[in-house]
């Protein structure tokens, strides 16, 4: 099975999430969540590495990151440390990318579908095109 790590500047938000996931049903998907403590510094290289390691059961993962400094730490990490070929980074938003991997992942598809449903919410209206979202004057 695919697993996923959830990269954030913070802990708590990347718990968070993980913990949503299994609440919508996906507590057999490998998710670790990976964080800083809140200040400016975010994830480690070697918290991330861990995680992955971690994450890894066999298929691959996928790591998503919150902010551009943690897809950053991420993307050097598995660029530079020879026994990560099977992570890659989504580029998709955190929640979405994750519930979206999550997903797929439970059904036990491979890394490039799961990397796929992720990334396909990079382009996710919230809102149709017919509701106004226009400031409405008082």
């Amino acid at each position: 099975m695919v697993g996923i790590v959830l990269v954030s500047h913070t802990l708590d938000l990347a718990e968070s999430l993980a913990r949503y996931l299994v609440l919508l049903g996906k507590p057999e998907v490998p998710v670790v969540p990976v964080g800083g403590d809140g200040g400016y510094g975010g994830a480690t290289g070697s918290a991330v590495l861990a995680g992955i390691v971690k994450a890894n059961r066999g298929d691959g993962v996928v790591v998503l990151g919150d902010l551009g400094g943690s897809v950053l730490t991420a993307r050097h990490v598995i660029e530079q440390e020879p026994t990560c070929p099977y992570a890659v980074i989504a580029d998709a938003p955190f929640v979405e990318g994750a519930v979206a991997a999550a997903m797929v992942g439970g059904s036990g598809a491979s890394l490039k579908s799961v990397l796929t449903a992720a990334e396909g919410t990079r382009h996710a209206t919230k809102l149709p095109q017919s509701i106004d979202t226009a400031p409405r004057q008082p």
